[in-house]
C-alpha cells in the first residue's frame, strides 16, 4: 500500500487570529508531528493550513484537498463544540458523500473516557470521493487522545485502504493470525484442474468472471439464457455504481460567452479589477463639484470633454447611470434637480439641439449619487468558486462579465473595455453523447423504409428523437449513430464509431432476453467492457444496463436503455443525467435530479418493484400536488407527454396496502418545469 497522504486544517475558535499570524496554532502542528512519526512509508503529512472560522472558506479548502490525488485523509481540528463560532460540522457535513458513524462513535467514546465535557463535542466523519475526512476537537490533549484511537491497530490505514478500493487483506490476515486462524490467502484453493467428483454443494472453482455473463450471440437460439445472469439490484445500488465508475472529464479554457451555459468551473474566480473601476454615477444627471453653489453652468459631454481632464470652473459634465465621473468631480446632481437654460442652434453643426447650459437648483453634498471604485466588488474578491455551475438563468455568466474575468498577468490588468475578447475561464469539459437505437423492427421517422424481411411495416423509432431533444435541451452535443439492425458486425461498427467520436455511449433496445438482444454480449465480448449492472428492481426500466468500455487509453461509460419508449425516457432521467453531470464536473451531491414531496391527486396501485409513475406536478393550496398522466405501460410513451415529474411509489409487500390513496404523500423526481397556478 502506497503512503497515505494527510492534510490538516485548523478551525479553532481562535483561528481568525491564528490564520492572520496573531497567535500560534498548536493543534495543527501537533497532528502533523504525530502523523509523520508513524512507521516509515505509512503516512506523510505535507499539508497544514489555518483558515478563519467561515463555512465557505472551510468548504473551499476541504473540497480542494478532496480532489487532490496525493491527499487520502483530511483532518480538521477545532470548531466542533457549541460555541457560536464553532462551524466546522456545518461546513464539512454537507460535503460528505458517505458518513462514517462508527468513527464518530469511536471519537466520542474515546473523549468521554477522559472528560464528561466531551459530550458537548460534535464530530463528523465520512468520505468525499476517495478521501477520508475526520473532524477533531481543538485542544492538543483531545487531539492526541483521538489520534491514538484512530491509529490504533491500523484502523485509519485499513479504512483508507478500503476507500481506495482495496480488500483490506493485510488487516484481515493479521486479525486471523491473532485469532489463531489461517489467513485468507491460505484458505483459497489452488486453481488446478481435477476430475474427482464431489457430492456436496460447494466447488473448488473461482467465481465466474463478469465478462462471461452474457450469452454467446454466435450460438443457437436454444442456447440463450432462460434466466438473466445479472443480479437484480436496487436503484440506490445502481446510482452508487455510477458515482464510483464515472469520472469527470479534463479541464479546458473557454471564453466567457453564452456557450458557457451548463459548464462547471474548474477553478475559483476572483475579480481582476475593482467594480466599478472608476467613480461612477448611480443616476442620470450631471457630475459636479460639491462645493459649487446652485447656478447656471455650461454642459460638457463625452464628445466635448475627456474624463481624464478636470472639468473647468463654471461647467458640469453630463452622465448617464453607470457612467464614470471626470477627474475633479465628487458628486452627481439628478436631472430632476436642474432646469434647461439654452441649447445649441443650427449654426453649431453636430451640436444642434444639444444642451448648452443648465441651472442647478440645489447644492448636492460630496459623494451624492456616486459609486466609489470597488463598492460592488474589490479586486481579488472571490466571486465564484470551483464547482459552481454556469446555469442557464444567466446569473453566473453575468457575474463573470460583471467582474471582468480575463486571462491576463496578475501584475497587469488591462482596462475592462480592452479585454472583452480575452475573457476566459477554466471549466470541466462537457461530454459529447453518441446516440443509437437498435432493432430490426425500427423505422426512421424521416426515412420510413420498411425493414427487410418484414411484412408488417415495422414501428417508428421514437427513442432516438426523444432522447436527442432531451440531450440538446440540456446543452449536450449529440453524435447521431442512427438505427442499427440486430447484426453483430453492424452493431460493433456503430459502437466503435460512437466510442471514437464521443465521451459516453447511449443506446436503446437490445437489453432483454431475446436471442437478438446483442448489447451486453457485444460490450463484454467484443470491446472487453465491464457490465456493472444489467438489471434494476424498478418499474419501468428493469433491464437497464450500465457498463464501462476501455477505448483509446480511456474508460468510457455506456448505457443500454430498454427499448420501450417510456422505459427509455424514465431511465434516461434517473441514470444517464447523473452520469452526464458527473462527467461534466458536477459534485456528486448535485448529480441527481432534484426530488420534492408531493401529494397524490389520484389513487395509484403498487407494484412489487419500486415504480416511477409519470405525473404532472403543480402548486396546490397546501403545497405541490401530482396527477397521473394515465396508463403507465412501459411502451406507452404518451404517459410522458406533459409529465414533469416521476412519483416514486414504494414496492408492494405482504404488509403494505395494494395502492396509495389520493391524498398520500410521496417523493417525486423533478424532470421538467413546474406548472404555475
Amino acid at each position: 500500500m502506497s503512503p497515505i497522504g494527510v492534510a490538516v486544517l485548523t478551525g479553532l475558535p481562535v483561528s481568525d487570529t491564528a490564520s492572520q499570524g496573531l497567535i500560534e496554532d498548536v493543534s495543527g502542528p501537533t497532528i502533523q508531528k504525530i502523523i509523520n512519526a508513524q512507521a516509515a512509508s505509512t503516512f506523510v503529512c505535507d499539508y497544514l493550513e489555518c483558515v478563519p472560522d467561515d463555512v465557505s472558506r472551510i468548504q473551499s479548502v476541504v473540497k480542494k484537498w478532496a480532489e487532490q490525488k496525493d491527499i487520502d485523509w483530511i483532518i480538521t481540528t477545532g470548531g466542533t463544540g457549541f460555541g457560536v463560532r464553532d462551524l466546522t460540522p456545518e461546513a464539512v457535513k454537507p460535503l460528505l458523500e458517505r458518513e462514517a458513524s462508527g468513527l464518530v462513535h469511536l471519537l466520542m467514546s474515546t473523549s468521554l473516557t477522559h472528560t464528561p465535557l466531551a459530550a458537548l463535542s460534535r464530530p463528523v466523519a465520512g468520505t468525499i470521493g476517495n478521501t477520508l475526512v475526520v473532524t477533531l476537537p481543538g485542544s492538543v490533549k483531545a487531539v492526541k487522545e483521538n489520534l491514538e484511537a484512530l491509529l490504533n491497530a491500523g484502523l485509519a490505514q485499513h479504512a483508507i485502504d478500503l476507500i481506495r478500493g482495496g480488500a483490506g487483506e493485510q488487516v484481515h490476515n493479521k486479525l486471523a493470525k491473532d485469532a489463531g486462524e489461517k489467513p485468507r490467502e491460505e484458505l483459497t484453493p489452488p486453481q488446478h484442474h481435477h476430475h474427482h467428483h464431489h457430492h456436496h454443494d460447494h466447488a473448488h472453482h473461482a467465481p465466474q468472471p463478469r465478462s462471461t455473463l452474457s450469452h454467446d450471440p454466435s450460438g443457437s437460439v436454444s442456447s440463450r439464457h432462460r434466466q438473466s445472469p445479472y443480479p437484480l439490484i436496487t436503484m440506490d445500488e445502481a446510482l452508487r455504481l455510477i458515482e464510483i465508475k464515472v469520472n469527470r472529464l479534463e479541464v479546458e479554457t473557454r471564453p466567457v460567452d453564452h456557450n458557457l451555459r451548463g459548464h462547471v468551473l474548474a477553478a475559483d474566480v476572483s475579480a481582476s479589477q475593482n467594480v466599478p473601476r472608476l467613480p461612477s454615477t448611480s443616476v442620470d444627471g450631471y457630475a459636479v463639484r460639491s462645493a459649487d453653489p446652485p447656478g447656471v453652468y455650461k454642459v460638457l459631454t463625452s464628445q466635448s470633454h475627456s474624463i481624464s481632464q478636470p472639468v473647468p470652473p463654471g461647467s458640469v459634465y453630463r452622465v448617464n447611470t453607470g457612467g464614470p465621473l471626470p477627474v475633479g468631480s465628487d458628486a452627481v446632481i439628478m436631472v430632476e434637480d436642474t432646469r434647461l437654460i439654452s441649447t445649441f442652434e443650427d449654426s453649431d453643426g453636430e451640436l444642434d439641439g444639444e444642451e448648452k447650459e443648465i441651472e442647478t437648483l440645489v447644492q448636492v453634498p460630496e459623494r451624492e449619487n456616486v459609486r466609489l471604485p470597488g463598492t460592488d466588488v474589490k479586486v481579488g474578491d472571490l466571486v465564484l468558486q470551483k464547482g459552481d455551475i454556469m446555469k442557464s438563468a444567466g446569473g453566473e455568466l453575468g457575474t463573470l462579465a460583471f467582474v471582468g474575468k480575463q486571462e491576463a498577468s496578475p501584475h497587469y490588468i488591462l482596462p475592462y473595455e480592452q479585454n472583452l475578447d480575452k475573457m476566459q475561464v477554466e471549466v470541466y469539459r462537457k461530454p459529447i453523447v453518441a446516440l443509437l437505437s437498435t432493432g430490426n423492427e425500427l423505422v426512421d421517422l424521416q426515412n420510413p423504409t420498411t425493414p427487410s424481411n418484414s411484412d408488417w411495416g415495422g414501428i417508428f423509432d421514437t427513442n432516438r428523437p426523444s432522447l436527442y431533444a432531451a440531450l440538446e435541451g440540456m446543452g449536450y452535443k449529440v453524435v447521431d449513430l442512427g438505427i442499427v439492425p440486430d447484426e453483430l458486425s453492424l452493431l460493433h461498427s456503430a459502437i466503435k464509431r460512437g466510442l471514437q467520436s464521443a465521451d459516453i455511449l447511449l443506446t436503446t433496445g437490445g437489453t432483454s432476453m431475446g436471442p437478438t438482444d446483442l448489447l451486453k454480449p457485444v460490450i463484454e465480448r467484443h470491446f472487453d467492457g465491464t457490465i456493472h449492472f444489467g438489471r434494476v428492481s424498478m418499474k419501468p426500466g428493469k433491464p437497464t444496463t450500465f457498463a464501462t468500455i476501455p477505448f483509446d487509453n480511456k474508460t468510457k461509460p455506456a448505457f443500454a436503455l430498454p427499448g420501450n419508449p417510456a422505459s427509455a425516457l424514465v431511465t434516461f432521467h434517473l441514470f444517464v443525467v447523473p452520469a452526464l453531470r458527473l462527467l461534466g464536473g458536477w459534485e456528486k451531491r448535485l448529480a441527481q435530479l432534484p426530488r420534492l414531496r408531493v401529494t397524490l391527486q389520484t389513487e395509484m396501485y403498487l407494484d412489487p418493484r419500486t415504480e416511477f409513475h409519470r405525473v404532472v406536478i403543480s402548486p396546490g393550496p397546501n403545497g405541490l400536488v401530482a396527477s397521473s398522466t394515465g396508463g403507465q405501460r412501459s411502451s406507452r410513451v404518451a404517459s410522458l407527454s406533459g409529465a414533469n415529474g416521476l412519483a416514486i411509489l414504494p414496492p408492494k409487500t405482504e404488509q403494505s396496502p395494494v395502492k396509495l390513496d389520493a391524498g398520500s404523500e410521496v417523493e417525486a423526481v423533478i424532470i421538467g418545469e413546474l406548472n404555475s397556478l
